[in-house]
Parts: structure tokens; sequence; C-alpha cells
């Protein structure tokens, strides 16, 4: 029996979201959601946030995904972008000893013009 509690059809709470894997469009394994940026007026997810690269959690990189460049796969379990690793390690990203200006918005302004000229599928 599911729990519903934290996991219906169409809503999942945050903390089974943390960890879900990404994968590109055919099937490599990208990383996987670290957090996500809420927006605190409207309640709508502006970004996920990819742990990406790395050995062990060492040297990761930290990719905001604008949200809206996610699907949810039910065969694989995982969230899908029209990425490639390739274009992943141009994009937008920080360390663990940095954090983006979340205040800036030139700085949101640069992730999503990055996704959107990378020809993801903004819905």
């Amino acid at each position: 029996m599911q729990d519903l509690s934290n996991e219906t059809h169409d809503l999942i709470a945050s903390d089974r979201v943390e960890g879900t894997a990404v994968y590109s469009r055919s099937g490599e394994h990208l990383g996987t959601v670290k957090n996500f940026m809420v927006d605190k007026q409207s309640g709508h997810v502006a970004y996920a946030v990819m742990s990406f690269g790395g050995f062990l959690g060492i040297g990761d990189r930290y990719h905001p995904l604008p949200w809206k460049t996610l699907h949810y796969d039910p065969g694989r379990s995982g969230y899908v972008v029209d990425l490639t690793a390739d274009q992943l390690r141009d994009a937008p990203n920080y360390g663990s000893d940095t954090a983006p200006n979340w205040d800036d918005q030139i700085y949101g302004h640069s992730v999503d013009d990055y996704y959107a000229h990378a020809g993801t599928i903004m819905r």
C-alpha cells in the first residue's frame, strides 16, 4: 500500500525529490537533485539544484536547472532533461565552497538564458 502522506499521483514531498536521479534523453545518468529553490511568494519551484560530477561527494558541482527543464519519467523513477553532459559542463554552476547570490536577478536570468539557448524544452 502506497504511503499517501508523502506522494500522490500529482504531488510529492520535497524530501522524496531530493536525491532523485536526473538523466539525459539518451538515458545517461547526469546527477541527482540536491535540493530545489522555491519562490517564497508564489510557492512555485523555480530551480532544481542538481549535483553533477565529482566522486563520492568530492568535487561535486551544483547546477541550478530551471524546474521547467525537468520532466518526470515514471519508467526511470527519475527526471529527464534535454541536455548532454557536455552542455552541463558549460552551464552556470557553483561548488560546495561557493554559492550564487540568488537575490541577484542577473544571475537568475543568466541561468534561464543558458537553458533557453541550449534548446531545452521549457513547458
